[in-house]
């Protein structure tokens, strides 16, 4: 059975979420008190409706319990926001992912029970940083204060060395979790895989480590 999801809010974030997941079958009611965005995803969701979803009786109208999971992402209003995810978390939906504006916001709605707090603007800004800082990490995804994956394109310092030659997890305490040459990826590379310049090494590891290993190994000034 497809998975059933509610997407609150169809503002940018909510709005690519609502396209994304109908991309991929997914079954998607979108909600918004506007009633010019409900109109412009009415062919792109699987239901679209106009609905306060700061309101019980709305909600429960709705079905919203009976979804599988409901993205709030409800812009600049953080008292609806709140209150929504409030709603939510009393009628028993079983994942509730909610937009956060600031740490502030994130503290109350985990507070209240929300299951997943996600910071767009924040997360996307930091990829972003890191894109401009280095021209070899063509991605970089945070997984806590401490540690992230990061994508590395290999230069001449690495071109034609196996991961055997350069030692990557005894000297720097990363992971090479795959490779990506072309359209192939190869998944828990072996050792004895030779590097060539253009390759894109997925890393895995600390911060400080992915930093040591990319000014040590990424550097390339062509």
């Amino acid at each position: 059975m497809k998975k059933q999801f509610a997407v609150i809010g169809l503002g940018r974030f909510g709005g690519s979420i609502c396209e994304s997941l109908s991309k991929q079958g997914m079954e998607v009611l979108a909600i918004d008190t506007n009633e010019d965005k409900v109109n412009r995803f009415a062919n792109v969701a699987t239901h679209a409706v106009v609905a306060d979803s700061t309101d019980e009786n709305t909600l429960k109208s709705l079905g919203i319990r009976n979804f599988d999971h409901v993205i709030v992402a409800i812009g600049d209003n953080i008292q609806s926001s709140i209150l929504t995810t409030l709603m939510l978390v009393e009628q028993g939906v079983k994942h509730i992912t909610v937009k956060a504006q600031n740490d502030y916001h994130e503290k109350v709605l985990n507070k209240i029970g929300a299951h997943k707090v996600v910071h767009p603007e924040r997360d996307m800004g930091v990829r972003i940083a890191h894109n401009i800082v280095s021209k070899n990490v063509l991605d970089y995804l945070e997984l806590s204060d401490e540690y992230s994956i990061v994508e590395l394109m290999a230069g001449t310092t690495v071109n034609g060395k196996t991961l055997i030659d350069l030692d990557i997890r005894a000297k720097y305490g990363c992971n090479i979790m795959a490779i990506k040459r072309g359209e192939t990826i190869d998944v828990s590379p072996s050792a004895d895989v030779s590097l060539l310049k253009g390759d894109i090494l997925i890393v895995i590891g600390a911060d400080s480590d992915i930093n040591r290993m990319e000014h040590a190994l990424f550097d390339d000034e062509d």
